[in-house]
């Protein structure tokens, strides 16, 4: 293996692959490990949660259509328990599969034919964001609502929410920016490191589910749409 690929991780990363194609599986696991991850293929797919569960993984790829139950009601299930990302890797490209995986906990979707490089890269993004940037501060407070960063939840007088990656990073950078409108392109390049691999659908999907949890907490028109040029608290 060339050395500089051994580098690339500085730590052995577990990946849950949930794809019943088994030498594109076999293809995408070959890839990851080159890259420094440890790759676990899904084998029995009416048991992904027990898997899951078992298995311990710090990031899930997960496929759409599989046998017995589709991924996206395998991904609700997973967000009953974790707020580890999952990546969607689907050959479903329409806007309505893409929001229906956002709102079922998805934090991202790469479509099915991909390029590896993107798929590396997207990975690499993922684990960044949630396991080796570090925040400065463990919480934020803004308007009433209190962000901790730790446990990734809100609170708001006597109700609190738990928020996913995506979720959390969006409301952080509006309440650090409190009064100052921030560009999608910006969100974006928080959330995905560069805006130019993500569907403009998934941006809108994060903040929508986000207002929504923010709603349940009985904070609404928290986060306001600025038309053409971004959000603003």
């Amino acid at each position: 293996m060339d050395e500089g690929l051994r580098m690339v991780t500085k730590r052995q990363y577990r990946i849950f692959l949930v794809e019943d194609d088994r030498m594109l599986a076999e293809e995408i696991q070959t890839l990851l490990v080159k890259w420094g991850y440890e790759v676990h293929l899904a084998k029995m797919f009416d048991q992904i949660l027990e898997e899951f569960t078992a298995i311990k993984p710090q990031i899930v790829l997960m496929d759409i259509n599989i046998p017995s139950f589709d991924g996206f009601y395998w991904c609700e299930k997973i967000r009953e328990i974790s707020n580890i990302p999952i990546l969607y890797l689907s050959s479903r490209d329409s806007s309505m599969d893409m929001i229906m995986g956002m709102n079922n906990g998805g934090d991202d979707y790469l479509t099915k034919p991909f390029d590896n490089a993107l798929l590396v890269a997207k990975v690499q993004a993922m684990i960044r964001r949630t396991y080796e940037y570090s925040c400065l501060a463990p919480m934020l407070s803004c308007r009433g609502l209190t962000l901790n960063l730790e446990e990734a939840t809100a609170a708001y007088e006597n109700r609190k929410c738990e928020l996913t990656k995506n979720e959390l990073r969006i409301l952080k950078l509006l309440m650090e920016n409190e009064g100052k409108i921030v560009a999608r392109q910006a969100l974006m390049r928080a959330l995905w490191d560069d805006e130019s691999y993500v569907n403009e659908n998934t941006l809108t999907v994060n903040v929508n589910r986000l207002r929504q949890k923010l709603e349940e907490l009985g904070l609404t028109a928290l986060i306001t749409t600025k038309k053409g040029m971004g959000y603003i608290i």
